[in-house]
């Protein structure tokens, strides 16, 4: 007696189950050797050339345009460092007031106007328009925020303004 009539189990059964084991078995060997085709492929493109000499020279040109690009990359950082530090020397801050100076139905003609950098120091500049007397322009000088010259309302104004505003590199 046959040991799966034994267990109770028809030959032909077991037969079916293991065509069906070595079916599943094949598709899987036939996408493995495709896959291993495909990668074969792509290695030998990528190692082209004798030696793998192709690939040497490639990985060593990668490294010197890395080098420049590492010596490029510092020397713009070195020149935007020289630019922001120059820029907060520059006016950047500005305030401006408009007005009437000498009541005239001329309109708002006259202005003061200050430009201060990143330590408040500037000028203000301010323009008094007459249409009967021309137009005055007078300067102040700003040191830390502060006139040592008397400054008039309108002057103040625009000092104030200027003073409040933010710093674009902050």
């Amino acid at each position: 007696m046959n040991l799966f009539e034994r267990i109770g189990i028809d030959i032909d059964i077991v037969v079916i189950v293991l065509a069906g084991i070595l079916t599943i078995a094949l598709v899987l060997v036939c996408m493995v050797l495709s896959k291993l085709s495909k990668m074969k492929k792509r290695y030998n493109a990528f190692m082209g050339g004798a030696d793998g000499k192709t690939l040497e020279s490639s990985v060593l040109n990668r490294f010197k345009e890395i080098d420049t690009l590492k010596e490029e990359t510092k020397a713009m950082k070195e020149e935007i460092k020289k630019i922001s530090e120059n820029l907060l020397s520059a006016y950047q801050k500005c305030g401006i007031v408009k007005y009437d100076a000498f009541k005239e139905m001329g309109g708002k003609l006259s202005f003061s106007m200050c430009l201060l950098d990143d330590n408040n120091d500037g000028i203000i500049l301010t323009s008094m328009h007459s249409s009967r007397e021309g137009c005055y322009t007078y300067v102040k000088e700003i040191i830390k925020g502060e006139s040592f010259v008397l400054l008039s309302e309108e002057e103040r104004q625009a000092l104030e303004e200027a003073k409040n505003k933010n710093n674009y590199l902050q």
